[in-house]
C-alpha cells in the first residue's frame, strides 16, 4: 500500500457491490475512514442515478454519513462538461435513464425527442431499437454526441452485463461518428474528484475493480492506485495489462487490513 495516503476516491459497482448485494468489507471500509478522518469521493461512471439515489442505495446497505458532495458521477460530470460549451436551453435527445434525465434538466438543458442539438448516452436498461433509429438520425443529421462513459460492461450478481460503452459503440457504428466520452478514464472525473476532496494527486488512493477507467485514468493524473479483484479484472487480464496498480487485493478487507498496517 502507497504511504501518506490522506484521501480516498473509490469505484462503486464493482468494489462495494454488486447489483443490490454489499461486497464483503463495505461496513468496515466506511468504519475505517470516518473513524481515521480520511476524506472521500464515491466516483462512478453510472451515470444512470443521481447523487441522491446513491445516498439512499449506501443507507438500505446500512451504510450511513455518506452526503450527495461525496458522489461524483459520469453524468454530473457530463452535465458539468456540457454547461461550459452550451447554452442553458440546448435540446439534448438522452439515450439513458431518469437518474441521467434528471441531472440534465437541473443543469439548464431541455430534454426532447426530436430535433435535438445534441446526443447524450449513458446506460439505458430499457434501450430500444426505437431509441437508437432517432439517435442515429440526429447524430447523422449534426447534432453533437456525447458519451458519460466508456465501460462496455459491469458486474452484476449474474455476472459481466452490457454497458453505456456498449450502446456507444452501436450509435458509432450505426451513425459514423465517434463521441465524445466523459468518464473515466477521461480526467474530468478524476479532477471532480480532487477537487472536492481538496487534495493532491500523491496523497489521494484510487479504488477501482477496472484497470482501463479506474486504474488507467488514476495514474495518468499521478493519483496511488489500488485494485480489487471483486469486479471486472481477473488474474489473466491483470497479467495482459500493460497498465498496473500500485497494489492489487483480492477485496476490501485485504485492502483495509493493509490500510490499517499502513503497508
Amino acid at each position: 500500500m502507497p504511504k501518506g495516503i490522506r484521501a480516498i476516491i473509490s469505484d462503486m459497482d464493482g468494489v462495494l457491490w454488486r447489483g443490490m448485494q454489499p461486497l464483503p468489507g463495505l461496513h468496515d471500509f466506511f468504519a475505517y475512514m470516518l473513524d481515521k478522518n480520511i476524506g472521500f469521493v464515491l466516483a462512478t461512471n453510472n451515470s444512470s442515478k443521481t447523487r441522491m439515489d446513491y445516498v439512499e442505495k449506501l443507507a438500505t446497505l446500512d451504510v450511513n454519513g455518506v452526503q450527495p458532495s461525496h458522489i461524483v458521477t459520469s453524468g454530473t460530470a457530463t452535465a458539468s462538461f456540457l454547461k461550459t460549451r452550451y447554452p442553458q436551453g440546448t435540446r439534448v435527445f438522452v439515450v439513458g435513464g431518469a437518474g441521467l434525465k434528471q441531472i440534465l434538466t437541473k443543469a439548464g438543458f431541455m430534454i426532447v425527442e426530436d430535433d435535438a442539438d445534441l446526443v447524450v448516452c449513458g446506460i439505458d436498461v430499457d434501450l430500444t431499437y426505437e431509441k437508437v433509429r432517432k439517435a442515429t438520425l440526429l447524430i447523422r443529421g449534426g447534432a453533437g454526441f456525447i458519451g458519460t462513459n466508456p465501460d462496455s460492461s459491469f458486474p452484476s450478481p449474474e455476472g459481466l452485463v452490457p454497458g453505456a460503452g456498449s450502446i456507444l459503440a452501436l450509435l458509432e457504428a450505426a451513425s459514423g461518428q465517434r463521441p465524445i466520452v466523459i468518464g473515466k478514464p477521461e480526467r474530468g472525473m478524476f479532477e471532480a474528484a480532487l477537487r472536492q476532496l481538496d487534495a493532491d494527486p500523491q496523497e489521494t488512493l484510487m479504488i477501482g475493480d477496472r484497470i482501463g477507467t479506474d486504474i488507467q485514468g488514476a495514474r495518468a493524473l499521478g493519483i496511488k492506485t489500488a485494485l480489487v479483484m471483486t469486479g471486472v479484472e481477473d488474474e489473466a487480464s491483470l497479467s495482459s495489462s500493460q497498465t498496473k496498480p500500485d497494489c492489487v487485493f483480492e477485496g476490501l478487507p485485504d485492502l483495509i487490513a493493509a490500510l490499517k498496517r499502513g503497508d
